[in-house]
């Protein structure tokens, strides 16, 4: 699923359209129904910005039509004057200034903006400080995982498994430990190590993975073996280092691997 560093993004590239009157159709019969294409078809896009896994596009008159990805969706942005043809058919085309843009396999597209209001700060925002999400987090169940806390959309918005993943492996905390276990200035780093690489990522620069999708290779701090397992009842995968991360490991009832293989089943 994409996170809150590639909706920047996407946000980023529909600005072409920004100050424009919008011509808006949609010519796959599921992006249809959703009544999008009618709702926005003729007005002026005021703004895009980016909330969490959310792309918000604000047109005159207060209509806001929401796009998630989740796992399948995507926007494609190109001149009008390209030469190319599609291939399927896009759930909304938004056409103005001789920009075009696309949305593909939806699966959410819809007017109003009211499900972004339960959602926690974005972390890639202007005005977030890792400090006062450590405070946030602080005011929930400390019993909970961080592995599952920092992924709550409620909470902070904006971080997936990947981020998750690499963030807490550069701060040396696991995905099993409690919060409760977890340090104050430990949460603070694996925050703003995320909110840093992230807003670098929407600048075209994004580092190496280290554990995300590693599982069985070394770690490149300390060779051991990275593992990965089913974490919380979303069932997300979590990878981490049994050595360099090891408050959760012992927890579990892991240990490092002597022989360099995975104690648990990648």
């Amino acid at each position: 699923m994409p996170e809150g560093d590639s909706l920047h993004r996407v946000a980023r590239l529909l600005r072409v359209l920004v100050g424009e009157i919008v011509s808006a159709e949609s010519p796959s019969p599921r992006g249809l129904s959703t009544g999008v294409a009618r709702a926005v078809d003729g007005r002026r896009l005021d703004d895009v910005s980016a909330v969490g896994k959310n792309v918000l596009l604000h047109f005159d008159g207060g209509v806001v039509l929401r796009s998630h990805l989740r796992m399948n969706g995507r926007w494609r942005v190109r001149r009008l004057d390209d030469g190319r043809s599609w291939r399927g058919s896009p759930w909304l085309v938004l056409r103005g200034g001789g920009w075009e843009a696309t949305q593909w396999n939806g699966p959410v597209l819809a007017i109003g903006a009211g499900a972004v209001q339960a959602l926690g700060p974005d972390l890639l925002a202007a005005d977030t400080e890792p400090s006062r999400l450590v405070a946030r987090l602080r005011r929930g169940d400390q019993s909970r995982l961080v592995g599952e806390a920092l992924v709550d959309q409620r909470v902070i918005a904006g971080i997936g498994n990947m981020w998750l993943a690499e963030a807490l492996w550069q701060a040396r905390v696991s995905p099993w430990a409690t919060l409760a276990a977890v340090a104050d200035a430990d949460l603070e780093r694996t925050l703003s190590w995320a909110r840093s690489e992230m807003r670098a990522s929407v600048a075209g620069s994004r580092p190496p993975r280290t554990v995300y999708k590693r599982a069985g290779r070394g770690c490149p701090r300390c060779g051991e073996a990275v593992v990965s397992r089913g974490l919380g009842d979303a069932n997300r995968t979590a990878y981490w280092c049994p050595r360099c991360q090891v408050v959760g490991a012992e927890r579990e009832g892991f240990e490092p691997s002597t022989s360099g293989l995975p104690p648990v089943t990648p």
